[in-house]
């Protein structure tokens, strides 16, 4: 995780879910105005903390579960939150909202697979040189998050029942449950089957203090205020958020990217400083699971909430997207298939990562 536990919970943690309900109870009661740029930003800021305090919370309850269970939960968190976001633009109708989903998933594998790995294999090998992880789970789980990528993101452009970048509701359907399938079935090979693949083994890490059971229950409690509080938070900005993209000249697929990376900065922070401290296996499993469970759970329930709710759902990559997906793919196959690192890894994905910017701002 990202440091040493404590007895303690940070006084923010605690009072950011509340916070925000004061502001939402205000908004309800119409007290205050949701449009006003002051309540705007307040309502900016507070799901920030929000989203930190969330992370936070599923931190302290990972340390109490251990690895990789931790990652796994983190994982789920983070995904419970990206849902929300997705979803909240997904319902108000507003422009391009019906690939929002889309947008947002790619943002995430092109954010963790080039921007967090990037990051964690150049900064772990200024400070160490040379890494080493467990090349049996890294492998197993690229090759489950190519898979589920193709399925989501590259198929519907290639489906006869639609045309475009559609898929058809039965194929929908069963896209989303096989979608959800393969995750479980990862899940379990990650924390039963094949456990030690995802360990690591090879380098000595610090002991972590694991908290006590009063506070876990505590963040237990406040993880599931923080995640509502993102949820509301998130309904609240939604069409703001694409109003204020228009008004930039920026694309409307450029949401996506700043919902992906809001919700990935936590995580993001924690895998680059346990790369630092040589734990480049714990940024492995932070990074990839973020990016597994990001489509492994939030397209089926895009789709769910497609098909019951009749509103469109556009999935296909562009072109110039497609190549961009299948070259991370590739490169990052060819980095994490050998079990050693060093910055020259980490600088082509970084590369990657600038050109993903580019296009996001200039299609």
């Amino acid at each position: 995780m990202a440091g040493q536990s404590t007895h303690r919970i940070p006084v923010w943690a605690v009072l950011a879910p509340f916070a925000a309900g004061g502001v939402l109870a205000l908004k309800l009661t119409g007290m205050i105005s949701a449009t006003a740029p002051a309540i705007l930003a307040l309502a900016v800021a507070l799901l920030g903390i929000s989203v930190f305090a969330a992370v936070h919370h599923a931190e302290a309850l990972a340390l109490k579960v251990g690895e990789p269970f931790g990652s796994i939960l983190l994982a789920i968190a983070v995904t419970v939150i990206e849902v929300a976001l997705i979803v909240s633009i997904l319902l108000s109708e507003a422009p391009g909202s019906s690939a929002v989903a889309r947008d947002t998933v790619f943002s995430a594998v092109m954010i963790v697979l080039n921007g967090v790995i990037g990051l964690c294999l150049v900064l772990g090998g200024r400070r160490h040189f040379q890494q080493s992880f467990q090349v049996e789970g890294a492998s197993a789980t690229l090759a489950v998050l190519g898979t589920l990528a193709v399925f989501a993101l590259v198929m519907p452009n290639f489906t006869d029942a639609t045309r475009g970048p559609n898929y058809a509701p039965v194929q929908l359907l069963v896209v989303g449950l096989v979608s959800l399938a393969l995750y479980v079935v990862f899940v379990f090979v990650q924390t039963v089957r094949h456990r030690e693949y995802f360990l690591d083994e090879t380098v000595a890490v610090p002991a972590f203090i694991a908290p006590s059971d009063a506070v876990a229950a505590a963040s237990a409690v406040l993880l599931m205020l923080s995640l509502a509080a993102v949820v509301l938070l998130a309904k609240l900005l939604s069409f703001p958020l694409t109003l204020a993209v228009q008004n930039a000249g920026l694309p409307l697929s450029f949401v996506g990217v700043v919902i992906a990376a809001v919700v990935l900065l936590p995580e993001g922070l924690a895998a680059m400083n346990a790369a630092l401290s040589n734990r480049l296996q714990s940024s492995i499993n932070l990074a990839l699971g973020s990016a597994v469970a990001s489509i492994g759970l939030t397209i089926p329930a895009v789709a769910a909430v497609s098909l019951i709710f009749g509103v469109p759902l556009v999935l296909g990559l562009s072109d110039e997207d497609m190549v961009l997906l299948m070259l991370t793919l590739f490169a990052a196959t060819l980095t994490l298939g050998t079990g050693r690192t060093t910055v020259l890894q980490g600088a082509v994905h970084l590369v990657i990562f600038s050109v993903f910017l580019l296009l996001s701002v200039i299609p």
